[in-house]
Protein backbone atom coordinates (compact mmCIF):
# COMPACT_ATOMS: atom_id res chain seq x y z
CA UNK A 1 0.00 0.00 0.00
CA UNK A 2 2.74 2.90 0.92
CA UNK A 3 4.71 1.67 -2.10
CA UNK A 4 1.59 2.74 -4.25
CA UNK A 5 0.89 5.92 -2.15
CA UNK A 6 4.86 6.86 -3.04
CA UNK A 7 4.51 5.43 -7.14
CA UNK A 8 1.16 7.98 -7.56
CA UNK A 9 2.75 11.19 -5.10
CA UNK A 10 6.15 10.96 -6.03
CA UNK A 11 7.28 14.70 -8.43
CA UNK A 12 10.25 13.87 -10.65
CA UNK A 13 9.57 17.27 -12.42
CA UNK A 14 12.26 19.83 -11.91
CA UNK A 15 14.08 19.48 -7.83
CA UNK A 16 15.63 20.48 -9.97
CA UNK A 17 13.02 27.54 -6.04
CA UNK A 18 5.37 35.29 1.84
CA UNK A 19 5.71 38.33 0.84
CA UNK A 20 5.53 40.72 3.85
CA UNK A 21 2.85 43.60 3.01
CA UNK A 22 4.62 46.98 2.92
CA UNK A 23 2.77 49.87 5.91
CA UNK A 24 3.92 52.30 3.02
CA UNK A 25 3.11 53.28 -0.35
CA UNK A 26 6.77 53.31 -1.56
CA UNK A 27 10.01 51.36 -0.09
CA UNK A 28 13.25 53.23 -0.66
CA UNK A 29 16.04 49.95 -0.78
CA UNK A 30 19.53 51.09 0.65
CA UNK A 31 21.04 49.07 -2.58
CA UNK A 32 19.86 48.28 -5.95
CA UNK A 33 18.65 44.60 -7.23
CA UNK A 34 21.99 44.46 -9.39
CA UNK A 35 24.12 45.81 -6.44
CA UNK A 36 22.66 43.03 -4.31
CA UNK A 37 23.81 40.28 -7.78
CA UNK A 38 27.11 41.77 -8.02
CA UNK A 39 27.70 41.34 -4.03
CA UNK A 40 26.62 37.76 -4.30
CA UNK A 41 28.59 36.38 -7.27
CA UNK A 42 31.73 38.02 -5.53
CA UNK A 43 30.89 36.11 -2.58
CA UNK A 44 30.31 32.78 -4.51
CA UNK A 45 33.71 32.97 -5.78
CA UNK A 46 33.46 36.17 -8.60
CA UNK A 47 32.24 36.05 -12.12
CA UNK A 48 35.98 35.66 -13.67
CA UNK A 49 35.80 32.05 -11.37
CA UNK A 50 32.26 31.02 -12.26
CA UNK A 51 33.24 31.95 -16.04
CA UNK A 52 36.01 29.00 -15.97
CA UNK A 53 33.40 26.21 -15.00
CA UNK A 54 32.72 23.93 -18.10
CA UNK A 55 31.04 20.93 -16.10
CA UNK A 56 29.85 19.98 -12.68
CA UNK A 57 29.65 16.64 -10.90
CA UNK A 58 28.06 16.49 -7.43
CA UNK A 59 27.20 12.97 -5.74
CA UNK A 60 25.99 12.00 -2.34
CA UNK A 61 23.05 11.36 -0.38
CA UNK A 62 19.13 12.08 -0.66
CA UNK A 63 16.40 11.62 1.52
CA UNK A 64 12.81 11.65 0.63
CA UNK A 65 10.24 12.54 3.40
CA UNK A 66 6.99 11.57 3.13
CA UNK A 67 4.03 10.95 5.24
CA UNK A 68 4.84 6.98 4.90
CA UNK A 69 8.33 7.50 6.35
CA UNK A 70 11.62 8.34 5.20
CA UNK A 71 13.78 6.74 2.55
CA UNK A 72 17.29 7.63 1.62
CA UNK A 73 20.06 6.23 -0.94
CA UNK A 74 22.78 7.88 -3.30
CA UNK A 75 22.39 11.08 -5.84
CA UNK A 76 24.12 12.00 -8.41
CA UNK A 77 23.99 15.35 -10.49
CA UNK A 78 25.55 16.53 -13.73
CA UNK A 79 25.54 19.48 -15.10
CA UNK A 80 26.93 21.65 -18.32
CA UNK A 81 26.21 24.96 -19.49
CA UNK A 82 23.77 26.72 -20.65
CA UNK A 83 21.52 24.37 -18.83
CA UNK A 84 21.83 20.73 -19.78
CA UNK A 85 21.61 18.49 -16.20
CA UNK A 86 20.89 14.95 -15.30
CA UNK A 87 19.61 13.64 -12.05
CA UNK A 88 19.90 10.14 -10.78
CA UNK A 89 18.91 8.68 -6.88
CA UNK A 90 18.14 5.48 -5.91
CA UNK A 91 15.77 5.34 -2.89
CA UNK A 92 16.18 2.17 -1.12
CA UNK A 93 12.00 1.04 -0.11
CA UNK A 94 12.77 -1.96 1.89
CA UNK A 95 11.29 -0.70 4.70
CA UNK A 96 8.58 -0.70 3.06
CA UNK A 97 8.08 -3.91 1.43
CA UNK A 98 9.87 -3.14 -1.73
CA UNK A 99 13.24 -3.00 -3.52
CA UNK A 100 14.60 0.24 -4.47
CA UNK A 101 13.63 3.03 -7.16
CA UNK A 102 15.87 3.98 -8.89
CA UNK A 103 14.66 7.72 -10.36
CA UNK A 104 16.24 9.79 -13.70
CA UNK A 105 15.66 13.19 -15.19
CA UNK A 106 18.01 14.19 -18.20
CA UNK A 107 17.64 17.75 -19.82
CA UNK A 108 19.65 18.59 -22.97
CA UNK A 109 18.60 22.33 -23.43
CA UNK A 110 15.63 21.33 -24.99
CA UNK A 111 13.93 18.08 -24.12
CA UNK A 112 13.52 16.82 -21.09
CA UNK A 113 13.29 13.08 -20.01
CA UNK A 114 11.90 11.57 -16.63
CA UNK A 115 11.61 8.00 -15.39
CA UNK A 116 11.03 5.40 -12.78
CA UNK A 117 11.63 2.03 -12.54
CA UNK A 118 8.34 1.62 -10.73
CA UNK A 119 6.36 4.07 -13.01
CA UNK A 120 8.33 4.10 -16.68
CA UNK A 121 8.42 7.21 -17.90
CA UNK A 122 6.63 10.19 -16.53
CA UNK A 123 5.20 13.22 -18.92
CA UNK A 124 7.10 16.87 -17.57
CA UNK A 125 4.57 19.70 -18.24
CA UNK A 126 5.63 22.57 -20.62
CA UNK A 127 6.19 24.78 -17.22
CA UNK A 128 8.56 22.39 -15.61
CA UNK A 129 10.65 22.39 -19.27
CA UNK A 130 10.58 25.85 -19.30
CA UNK A 131 11.73 26.06 -15.60
CA UNK A 132 14.60 23.75 -16.50
CA UNK A 133 15.48 26.15 -19.29
CA UNK A 134 16.10 29.07 -16.70
CA UNK A 135 18.17 26.67 -14.66
CA UNK A 136 21.54 28.24 -16.14
CA UNK A 137 24.67 26.83 -15.10
CA UNK A 138 26.41 27.55 -13.07
CA UNK A 139 23.65 30.63 -11.72
CA UNK A 140 20.89 31.88 -13.35
CA UNK A 141 21.96 35.20 -12.13
CA UNK A 142 24.74 35.70 -14.15
CA UNK A 143 23.61 37.19 -17.78
CA UNK A 144 19.96 37.56 -16.79
CA UNK A 145 19.40 40.65 -18.62
CA UNK A 146 20.83 39.21 -21.84
CA UNK A 147 18.17 36.35 -21.84
CA UNK A 148 15.52 38.61 -21.28
CA UNK A 149 14.60 37.95 -17.49
CA UNK A 150 13.74 40.87 -14.98
CA UNK A 151 15.04 41.23 -11.62
CA UNK A 152 13.44 43.45 -8.93
CA UNK A 153 13.72 44.07 -5.17
CA UNK A 154 11.24 43.09 -3.08
CA UNK A 155 10.59 43.96 0.58
CA UNK A 156 12.85 42.34 3.11
CA UNK A 157 11.46 39.46 5.20
CA UNK A 158 12.18 37.91 7.99
CA UNK A 159 14.29 34.06 7.91
CA UNK A 160 16.09 32.60 10.02
CA UNK A 161 16.07 35.88 12.04
CA UNK A 162 17.24 37.90 9.48
CA UNK A 163 16.27 40.66 7.28
CA UNK A 164 17.06 38.59 4.39
CA UNK A 165 17.15 40.86 1.17
CA UNK A 166 14.45 39.69 -1.25
CA UNK A 167 14.80 39.43 -5.32
CA UNK A 168 12.54 38.51 -7.76
CA UNK A 169 13.65 37.00 -11.00
CA UNK A 170 11.03 37.04 -13.69
CA UNK A 171 12.13 35.09 -17.01
CA UNK A 172 10.64 35.59 -20.38
CA UNK A 173 8.86 32.20 -19.59
CA UNK A 174 8.70 29.66 -16.98
CA UNK A 175 8.05 29.81 -13.19
CA UNK A 176 9.47 33.66 -11.42
CA UNK A 177 11.42 32.77 -8.75
CA UNK A 178 12.50 34.60 -5.39
CA UNK A 179 15.44 34.60 -3.77
CA UNK A 180 16.20 35.35 -0.02
CA UNK A 181 20.00 36.69 0.47
CA UNK A 182 21.95 36.83 4.27
CA UNK A 183 22.35 40.36 4.61
CA UNK A 184 25.63 39.38 5.32
CA UNK A 185 27.37 36.81 3.44
CA UNK A 186 25.07 37.59 0.43
CA UNK A 187 24.85 33.65 0.04
CA UNK A 188 21.49 32.54 -0.96
CA UNK A 189 19.22 30.87 1.69
CA UNK A 190 16.08 29.81 -0.01
CA UNK A 191 14.68 29.92 -3.11
CA UNK A 192 10.67 29.85 -3.64
CA UNK A 193 9.07 29.39 -7.05
CA UNK A 194 6.07 27.46 -8.57
CA UNK A 195 6.14 23.93 -9.87
CA UNK A 196 3.33 22.13 -12.11
CA UNK A 197 2.47 18.66 -10.84
CA UNK A 198 -0.06 16.69 -12.21
CA UNK A 199 -0.14 14.55 -9.17
CA UNK A 200 -0.61 17.13 -6.98
CA UNK A 201 -3.56 18.68 -9.19
CA UNK A 202 -1.54 21.79 -10.89
CA UNK A 203 0.97 24.47 -9.75
CA UNK A 204 2.06 24.34 -5.94
CA UNK A 205 4.66 26.68 -4.25
CA UNK A 206 7.73 24.94 -4.09
CA UNK A 207 10.69 26.02 -1.78
CA UNK A 208 14.49 24.91 -1.63
CA UNK A 209 16.69 26.23 1.64
CA UNK A 210 20.28 25.96 0.85
CA UNK A 211 23.07 26.04 3.71
CA UNK A 212 26.33 24.33 4.29
CA UNK A 213 28.31 26.24 1.97
CA UNK A 214 31.73 25.20 1.18
CA UNK A 215 34.69 26.20 -0.99
CA UNK A 216 35.28 23.84 -3.88
CA UNK A 217 37.91 25.28 -6.62
CA UNK A 218 37.24 28.63 -5.03
CA UNK A 219 33.36 28.77 -5.63
CA UNK A 220 31.14 28.55 -2.43
CA UNK A 221 28.40 25.76 -3.06
CA UNK A 222 25.43 24.01 -0.73
CA UNK A 223 26.29 20.89 0.49
CA UNK A 224 22.58 20.87 2.08
CA UNK A 225 20.02 21.67 0.22
CA UNK A 226 15.90 20.90 1.40
CA UNK A 227 13.24 20.78 -0.87
CA UNK A 228 9.62 20.79 0.12
CA UNK A 229 6.11 21.06 -1.70
CA UNK A 230 2.78 19.80 -0.54
CA UNK A 231 3.66 16.15 -1.15
CA UNK A 232 7.21 15.41 0.18
CA UNK A 233 10.63 17.09 1.44
CA UNK A 234 13.80 16.13 -0.51
CA UNK A 235 17.00 16.78 1.39
CA UNK A 236 20.02 16.15 -0.27
CA UNK A 237 23.85 16.20 1.24
CA UNK A 238 26.44 16.09 -1.01
CA UNK A 239 29.53 14.62 -0.08
CA UNK A 240 31.47 15.55 -3.47
CA UNK A 241 32.00 18.13 -5.84
CA UNK A 242 33.86 18.16 -9.32
CA UNK A 243 34.65 20.56 -11.80
CA UNK A 244 35.04 20.85 -15.41
CA UNK A 245 34.98 16.89 -15.26
CA UNK A 246 34.39 15.61 -19.08
CA UNK A 247 30.78 14.57 -19.51
CA UNK A 248 29.45 13.80 -22.77
CA UNK A 249 26.45 15.49 -24.35
CA UNK A 250 24.79 12.19 -24.88
CA UNK A 251 24.30 11.87 -20.99
CA UNK A 252 21.81 14.88 -21.09
CA UNK A 253 19.32 13.05 -23.96
CA UNK A 254 17.15 10.28 -23.44
CA UNK A 255 18.33 7.13 -23.96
Amino acid sequence: MLVGIMKNRLLIGCLSLPLIVCAFAAVTFAQTADAVVEKHLAAIGGRPALMKLTSRKSTGTVTLSTQGGEFSGPIELLMKPPNKARLQMTIDLSAAGAGSMIIEQRFDGTSAYATNSMQGETQISTKQIDNMRNAVFPTPLLGYKERGARLEQLPNEKLQGKDAIVLLLTPTTGSPVRMFFDPETYLILRTVTTINSQQLGGDVQQSTDLSDYRTVDGIKLPFRVVTSNPAQTLTIALTQVEHNVAIDDATFVKK
